[in-house]
């Protein structure tokens, strides 16, 4: 049950992740604020790896183009997630960005039937409807103090629902191919790697594009510092998960985040749901499990 235990710390700490980056948007906008989380956790990243080489001898690593593809495509699905999860945050609230994008496992499922031809059991797709249902008790949540445009939130939740979806089966896949035997080497060698990458041409992009945004992650550094760690600890967390679970079960016991979120939510933004957000947000719980069931 390794994989339990993982999973439910990485729900923990992405929720402390999103909250520090959710309080940075204002000075580095999205795409800053989504750099701190790759910038600040590589650091930490490369510790981590550090100590998994030691702990773990006589490895190794399958640095082929098996490995490459689905790491590098994860990689950027989860920069454009990371940033859309921002944004729906700040247009819809803390609580129901988290919500949309626990989206990810029914959306994951249909892109997999209409591109990919995998099926659902009946039971999957009750999932699919109910999760639906969910959301839709969502498209118009209750304007909070502080926030943008809830229907811009919704949209931008349910893309980062679908990417972090994507990027959830792609480093799965990434991790099994770079050493399968030893499952904590691959998930903290796949995290500084897919950091690493996304550090780079993430901030090659905003010293060309937007230099301000890139200043004001640096100028920030001590909260940047804290965001990146709890990023390095979530990634770590759901990685070793991925390394040892199939994606939807990992997927469906990370559903813990959102309750945790609905708490960080009101305690640090003042944000409350109203009765109608709150049934959308157990519905798209109960449908993310019963799809991850399939």
């Amino acid at each position: 049950m390794l994989w339990a235990v993982a999973t439910v710390a990485a729900a923990a700490f992405q929720v402390g992740r999103n909250a520090l980056q959710r309080g940075m948007m204002s000075n580095t906008g999205p795409w800053g604020a989504t750099l701190v989380r790759f910038l600040f956790g590589l650091p930490f990243s490369l510790v981590f790896t550090a100590i998994a080489v030691a702990v773990t001898p006589h490895v190794q690593p399958q640095f082929g183009w098996a490995f490459w593809w689905p790491a590098l495509a994860g990689a950027l699905a989860q920069v454009i997630a990371t940033a859309a999860l921002l944004l729906a945050m700040h247009h819809a609230g803390f609580a129901v960005g988290t919500a949309l994008q626990q989206s990810s496992v029914p959306l994951a499922a249909t892109v997999g039937l209409l591109v990919f031809g995998d099926n659902l059991s009946a039971l999957g797709w009750a999932g699919v409807a109910v999760t639906t249902l969910g959301l839709a008790m969502l498209v118009w949540p209750k304007r909070v103090e502080g926030t943008g445009h809830p229907a811009l939130g919704i949209a931008f939740g349910v893309a980062s629902g679908l990417l972090f979806g994507f990027a959830l089966n792609a480093f799965r896949h990434a991790g099994l191919r770079l050493e399968p035997h030893h499952p904590f080497f691959s998930a903290m060698a796949c995290v500084a790697i897919v950091q690493a990458v996304q550090a780079a041409g993430l901030g090659l992009y905003l010293g060309m594009r937007d230099r301000a945004a890139l200043v004001a992650v640096i100028a920030g550094w001590r909260q940047s510092l804290g965001a990146g760690l709890f990023g390095a600890l979530a990634s770590s967390g759901w990685f070793l998960a991925l390394n040892l679970a199939p994606a939807a079960a990992v997927r469906a016991l990370g559903v813990i985040e959102m309750p945790i979120a609905a708490a960080a939510g009101h305690r640090l933004f003042r944000e409350a749901l109203s009765l109608r957000q709150a049934l959308g947000v157990i519905l798209i719980t109960a449908g993310v499990a019963m799809t991850a069931m399939y």
